[in-house]
């Protein structure tokens, strides 16, 4: 697939050791910020920088509807996804409120919104239409798009990365909207990572324990329908996935492409990225995992990678949400490494010479 780039950039690995260096000189007892350096010295690896910068950030909101939602899978309508995307592009969801408080740039990416969106809201800055169809088919009477059609996808996010870097983007927050997305993220976490369906569905948008029993037999049908090989990736996108799910793995290539330092949301950017991970494995090194999610699955997906998120704060909302919140740390991770004084500089002993 031309989109799925063959290799990426490799982390460079003297930045990594510059920043190490000057960490042990800074004025502090050597690793006593724990993983604060850690992830210091990671973001200099990414961006080949030993002193990197991950301002401004941008989020990337991609919103895509999924035909097994006529299953019966959500707590709410499908039509929910254009009220939503309308409310992003307003300015009055949660991520719209943590970008505002850490400067970041949003878009929404409409990738395949099913419900047409208000007329007043079509030519909106921050609104993105990169539509690929409306909505994908239901995954348990037919494969939930093309393979045309998820390159298609896969492109939109990898175009949306790499417009953000000729913007100036230091870094990038993915996250998404979809009503029945966790629907079709347990079923590719269920294939791809070999767990058993009653460990990773969860209840989603608020779904009660009859409704659950009901979306973990939905997924079962639809796995065993679509016969999806767990060694082929891109084959389960095609079968099971969503047009957003596929805009993240093309959005996570697109920045790692350039170095960008990647911070994931929760349980469905996370399977998105355990998608983009088997069909490019270096891309692991460019992701940073923002939070614990409650969904259930989260914990396997994260297993999946070796992820461990910087924060748990049981949420489960999406739109990039968590990740937002966790930029703080990435940002005080590059600020402590460049404006803490060393011993030298504050004439004091204990320099590491070694």
């Amino acid at each position: 697939m031309s989109v799925i780039p063959d290799r990426l950039p490799s982390l460079d690995r003297a930045a990594a050791e510059r920043a190490a260096r000057r960490l042990d000189n800074l004025t502090k007892p050597p690793g006593s910020l724990g993983r604060l350096e850690r992830l210091a010295i990671d973001l200099a690896a990414i961006q080949g920088e030993a002193l990197p910068r991950v301002t401004p950030p941008k989020i990337l909101v991609f919103a895509a509807d999924h035909g097994v939602a006529v299953e019966g899978v959500s707590a709410f309508p499908q039509s929910v996804t254009a009220q939503m995307v309308a409310n992003f592009v307003t300015g009055g969801a949660a991520v719209n409120v943590f970008a505002r408080q850490h400067g970041a740039g949003l878009e929404v990416i409409d990738v395949g919104v099913a419900t047409p969106l208000s007329p007043e809201l079509i030519g909106h800055p921050q609104l993105v239409d990169d539509k690929v169809r409306p909505g994908t088919a239901n995954m348990v009477k037919t494969d939930a798009m093309s393979p045309e059609e998820t390159e298609q996808a896969i492109g939109v996010g990898f175009r949306a990365a790499e417009q953000a870097v000729a913007s100036g983007y230091r870094s990038l927050i993915v996250g998404e909207m979809g009503i029945a997305n966790t629907t079709a993220s347990s079923a590719l976490l269920a294939v791809l990572h070999d767990v058993s369906l009653e460990s990773v569905v969860g209840i989603g948008t608020g779904i009660d324990d009859t409704c659950l029993a009901h979306k973990r037999s939905v997924i079962r049908r639809a796995i065993d329908a679509r016969c999806v090989d767990s060694s082929d990736p891109l084959g389960a996108l095609v079968a099971l996935g969503g047009l957003e799910i596929a805009a993240m793995v093309g959005a996570f290539l697109g920045g790692a492409a350039h170095r960008l330092p990647l911070l994931v949301d929760g349980f469905i950017a996370t399977v998105a990225a355990l998608v983009a991970c088997r069909l490019c494995p270096s891309l692991r090194d460019y992701l940073i995992f923002g939070h614990h999610s409650s969904e259930p699955g989260h914990g396997a997906a994260l297993a999946a990678l070796n992820a461990h998120p910087l924060l748990d704060l049981e949420m489960r909302l999406g739109e990039g949400s968590g990740a937002a919140l966790a930029f703080p740390l990435l940002d005080s991770a590059c600020r402590m490494l460049s404006e803490m004084a060393t011993f030298s500089d504050a004439g004091i002993d204990g320099a590491v010479t070694s």
